[in-house]
């Protein structure tokens, strides 16, 4: 059996009760506990002298124990256990809570590696509980391992070396040895031996690099053979070209992008290949018209076409938008959860004999007695909703259709290009004419009663607005909301304080139709106001809606944020973005002046990642793609794009890592993408 499939449970030292705190981590197998790498590491490399450890940091000291640890017991039924360390020059004063056994660890006259915070008063410096190590075989650094209740960082570091000792002598190693010596990368073997117990910074390095390349390493090659995938030979091939017919129907001029957009889409579903492409663009970019202009080729050449959204509400939104733009010759149907069983039977049966040419749902085009009879469009819409396995189970009810996706997440090109690794790339990187600039402010809440009379003087005029809180109601995980701003609570305060303003509000908790309910009222224009959790941040468009208030704004992020805005700008009527936040550390003050100063999604993308990390983009539940273990993808860019590059000359040679020197890399791709899928 190999380590990947060796129970955690049977490794020496964990056992059944342990190993079920392994398996809260993710930790099921002895070769998973070798790739859960450290979160961090302590350097106690440089140990300092006792004057030279500066109070209120963390600090590594060398020192010998003075006497034995002496038992003091408090009130509360504590007790204490007192020593003085010192280092010939200067003295500490260590203090340990509750734990007997550090008189007969720590002995007097022997000198350890003290690890901890220095505090100090007017006449001595203090440690309260420090780690320690035997000064003669002190790590020169340690591992500190992400950690859960009853499993502490030293009990995973324990149960790690003792899943060393089990590597075989000939470890295999997936990575080839002459893609290693191009790379400068060491063997597996010594990379898991460094990443944990490295014996100095430069071993670190060495085995970091290693794991970074070989995890981005197997990623691209996943991408690239489902890519390669996508190449074979199509019979849902367009045979004539109706757009220019398409944009006939149209109320207006499609942009530049768009039709550049419909153009690249266009020569993938006449080329005899299924397309795989996503379509990236800002809130309101026209991603809707280009789909709709997919979905009219696919009617006229005699094919259907599904598209999929997040939201019961978006999906109502694309199919109220697709119905319009598609002519009245052309059927579109809409599927839901919440559809009829009368008239959900008759959809179905139309959609299997051909007579629906587009069908626009939820997760609900998912089930089994969705079947179409000639499916070869498929279209996802906010493509970081949806992982790559619910993806391939909607192009299943077709015969390798095309697939197109859309985000409204904007994401750097080349980045997107490396990560959407399976997917060929168009950009909307225009607005449509009419669309309006959104003014935006920060705001300290000193300032929330003059944006609410500046809110009123625009329901005065007829016009609407959204007020986004972070919370439901006032009791949150831990029982209390602070200073978090609550949907409840502030629309229940608010028709106190505007009570001609009708006020609604809409929250994750209610009921589908009761969301639906709220945010018809809302559109109709029955509302004035909408406070709402994020929600709202892919709804309905209501170009009425013009001023954005975002309460306790430092909790999103930039993306989520300019999300949100996106919700005005949508009418002919200036929009006003308000962000309202008290905080004052500078990362969340640099986000708001981001927000500010540009309207750029693609800008404020960039800014995100280098703020953030790329979680908001690439965390596994929201794209599907497996979780990095060890890279980072804003910080390893050199090494992501080496990973490509190897990756593609690779499968130039060897489409199916058939050869005998990449079963360990075959092996790699499909646990890595099993891991994915959940299976």
């Amino acid at each position: 059996m190999s380590l990947y499939g060796k129970p955690i449970q049977d490794l020496k030292g964990v056992g059944e009760k342990r190993a079920r705190l392994f398996q809260k981590l993710g930790v099921f197998s002895v070769g998973a506990l070798l790739r859960f790498y450290p979160r961090a590491y302590e350097d106690l490399s440089r140990p300092l002298s006792i004057r030279e450890a500066c109070p209120g940091e963390v600090s590594a000291v060398r020192a010998t124990v003075l006497q034995r640890p002496a038992e003091t017991r408090i009130r509360g039924g504590m007790t204490l256990y007192k020593c003085t360390i010192t280092d010939g020059e200067s003295d500490l004063f260590l203090t340990f809570f509750n734990n007997p056994y550090i008189k007969n660890l720590l002995k007097a006259g022997e000198e350890y590696i003290f690890y901890g915070k220095v505090t100090a008063s007017f006449l001595k410096k203090e440690m309260a509980s420090p780690e320690f190590f035997p000064a003669a075989d002190c790590p020169a650094i340690r591992p500190v391992y992400r950690q859960t209740e009853g499993l502490s960082s030293r009990l995973i570091q324990n149960a790690v070396k003792n899943a060393l000792l089990l590597l075989p002598s000939e470890i295999k190693d997936p990575l080839p040895e002459p893609l290693r010596t191009r790379y400068g990368l060491c063997s597996l073997r010594t990379a898991l031996e460094e990443i944990h117990f490295p014996p100095s910074q430069g071993a670190l390095l060495r085995a970091r690099k290693r794991l970074v390349f070989e995890e981005l390493f197997v990623l691209q090659l996943g991408l690239l053979k489902m890519k390669g995938r996508a190449r074979c030979e199509s019979s849902l091939r367009f045979t004539q070209n109706f757009t220019p017919d398409f944009y006939r129907l149209l109320p207006f001029q499609p942009t530049g992008a768009q039709q550049r957009a419909v153009g690249e889409a266009m020569m993938d579903l006449q080329s005899g290949r299924p397309m795989n492409r996503l379509v990236q663009g800002d809130v309101g970019s026209g991603k809707t018209a280009v789909a709709a202009a997919l979905c009219y080729n696919a009617a006229c050449n005699g094919f259907q076409s599904a598209l999929m959204a997040p939201t019961e509400l978006l999906a109502r939104q694309h199919y109220q938008t697709l119905a319009s733009m598609m002519g009245a010759d052309i059927q579109v149907a809409l599927l839901t959860s919440s559809t009829p069983a009368a008239e959900k039977k008759e959809i179905l049966q139309a959609l299997a004999q051909g007579g629906i040419s587009l069908l626009v749902g939820t997760h609900a085009l998912l089930s089994e007695q969705v079947a179409f009879h000639r499916l070869a469009l498929v279209i996802t819409d906010e493509q970081h909703r949806f992982g790559v396995e619910q993806r391939a189970a909607l192009a299943a009810k077709g015969d390798n259709p095309h697939l197109l996706v859309m985000s409204a997440t904007p994401i750097p090109r080349t980045l997107a290009l490396m990560i959407y690794g399976d997917l060929d790339l168009s950009i909307l990187d225009e607005l449509p004419p009419g669309r309006q600039k959104i003014e935006t402010y920060a705001i300290t809440s000193e300032k929330r009663l003059r944006a609410l009379g500046y809110l009123q003087k625009h329901i005065d005029r007829g016009l609407q607005g959204y007020i986004i809180c972070p919370m439901i109601d006032n009791a949150g995980e831990d029982g209390a909301a602070g200073d978090r701003k609550s949907v409840l609570d502030y629309a229940q305060r608010l028709r106190k304080l505007m009570p001609t303003a009708r006020i609604g509000h809409l929250h994750g908790r209610m009921k589908p139709k009761e969301k639906d309910a709220v945010m018809d009222e809302f559109a109709a224009g029955r509302l004035d106001v909408l406070v709402s959790t994020t929600v709202v941040e892919v709804g309905v468009d209501v170009p009425n809606a013009v001023i954005m208030m975002i309460e306790n704004a430092e909790r999103y992020g930039l993306s989520q944020l300019h999300q949100l805005r996106g919700r005005v700008g949508r009418g002919t009527e200036k929009s006003t973005c308000i962000l309202v936040s008290d905080a004052q550390n500078q990362e969340a003050v640099t986000r708001l002046q981001t927000m500010c100063r540009t309207s750029n999604g693609f800008e404020i993308a960039d800014e995100d990642l280098k703020l953030r990390g790329p979680g908001d983009f690439f965390g596994s539940r929201q794209h599907g793609l497996p979780e990095l273990k060890i890279a980072n993808m804003m910080e390893n860019m050199e090494a992501l794009k080496q990973a490509q590059q190897a990756a593609q000359e690779l499968l130039r040679t060897d489409p199916g890592l058939e050869e005998k020197a990449h079963a360990g890399l075959r092996a790699e791709v499909a646990r890595l993408f099993t891991a994915m899928n959940g299976n």
